[in-house]
């Protein structure tokens, strides 16, 4: 059995990440992503779980880490994002000098997994994914096939956490209280938008008798995969270290060690953000050219600061309008908000459009139907508001950002109705 690894530590901002590193150079990278609460250290005193963890290690070199929030890695305020979970692998793999891996994952560790991929396709040469869902009908249900059982499940964690079989796992791992929310969000998130963006070839494996996974939204997930492979084996365990492990790990032994497809990077997942000032016809024709020349160059100082700020990329600048692409919603959000505060300041009102979809970049080009999306939202947001598309608001769950509803909108040139949503606070 392997021996404990070292535990390191790499930052993500301001807040610090454990990580292991279990064998040295390999044909293959693979990370797993824990799902829900984990330990670093506690779960290789777990027989189950260090079996688990000596098979992934047998397939390549094994870059594992505790999530923000839980284990040694440090405690935040709330739930985090997608997007910075997200950020965390890539840390995660820079600290390890692995520029490609296989990302692994169930449950919530699955979802961010596929955010990893969908927004990092240079970076993900495989997914194995465990148990993750996509929503079938529109709505706020969980993704489970019995929300009374998830009911007593959320009472049982917030009631007596630190007392089961892995009780010090628990207590090591997190909170009560954080657990429970942490649990609210998995079962609540669905990352269905993302899914047809994701390039890697792609293993989605479930048990067909786990009840915390609605069969039907698990189906629904693979479905939306481009390159997804769904394995269902049999049993009742909703962790994969539980039950028969080694023939769920034979099954992703097998797709691991075969032919690995070369997606197109210049593909992938990006949120846009379209800019414009309001009324500038009427604003330019009161000052005068030279009046106005000076007060639209400050427009765009104090819009490339935040672009900095919040590491937005400028694709392009027309007249008095900026198109930014970034690679998390939440970020961009928050970025479109704090554009519109800095430029207030100097008495222009700007509106913003945003949209999280799948991009073609081709140089410094970024085209397709995402970007006709927002920037025909952006059109539809009223002066000062940041307006966004329900992928956007489905994408920060968790992320303290409040919307309100603007309901339902045909999008110029655009197929279907969309569901646009006004920010609030940010």
């Amino acid at each position: 059995m392997t021996e404990m690894p070292e535990t390191r530590f790499t930052r993500v901002g301001e807040v610090d990440i454990a990580y292991q590193v279990v064998g040295d150079a390999a044909p293959l990278d693979l990370v797993f992503v824990p799902g829900w609460v984990s330990h670093l250290e506690v779960m290789w005193e777990l027989p189950e779980f260090a079996h688990f963890l000596d098979r992934l290690a047998g397939m390549g070199r094994l870059i594992l880490f505790d999530k923000r929030g839980t284990g040694l890695s440090d405690r935040v305020t709330g739930v985090p994002t997608l997007e910075e979970r997200a950020e965390d692998i890539a840390a995660v793999m820079d600290a390890a000098g692995s520029a490609r891996a296989a990302i692994a994952g169930w449950g919530e560790g699955a979802a961010i997994a596929a955010m990893f991929a969908a927004v990092h396709p240079e970076r993900a040469a495989a997914l194995v994914l465990g148990s993750l869902g996509a929503k079938v009908t529109d709505g706020p249900q969980l993704l489970t096939a019995d929300p009374a059982l998830m009911r007593d499940l959320f009472a049982a964690v917030e009631e007596g956490w630190g007392q089961s079989w892995y009780r010090r796992w628990e207590r090591l791992s997190s909170t009560p209280s954080a657990a429970a929310a942490t649990l609210r969000w998995a079962m609540g998130t669905d990352v269905a938008p993302v899914l047809p963006a994701i390039q890697a070839r792609t293993l989605l494996v479930h048990r067909s008798g786990a009840a915390l996974y609605d069969q039907d939204s698990v189906q629904a997930a693979a479905k939306l995969i481009p390159h997804a492979r769904h394995v269902e084996l049999a049993g009742n365990d909703a962790l994969p270290y539980v039950g028969d492990t080694d023939a769920l790990l034979d099954v992703v032994q097998e797709f691991l060690t075969g032919t690995q497809a070369t997606p197109d990077f210049d593909r992938g997942l990006a949120t846009v953000l379209f800019t414009d000032i309001v009324g500038s016809t009427q604003q330019a024709g009161r000052l005068g050219d030279r009046s106005w020349r000076y007060l639209l160059e400050e427009h765009h100082a104090r819009i490339r600061r935040q672009l900095e700020r919040f590491r937005g990329r400028e694709v392009d600048t027309a007249g008095d309008g900026f198109f930014v692409t970034f690679d998390g919603p939440a970020r961009a959000i928050r970025c479109a908000c704090a554009i519109r505060d800095a430029v207030r300041e100097i008495g222009i009102e700007i509106r913003a459009g945003l949209h999280t979809g799948e991009v073609d970049r081709r140089g410094a080009a970024v085209t397709g139907l995402a970007v006709h999306v927002g920037a025909r939202v952006g059109a539809l947001a009223q002066a000062g508001e940041v307006l966004a598309t329900s992928t956007v608001q489905t994408l920060v769950l968790g992320s303290g950002i409040s919307f309100a509803d603007r309901g339902l909108h045909a999008l110029k040139g655009v197929p279907d109705k969309w569901r646009l949503f006004a920010v609030e606070q940010s």
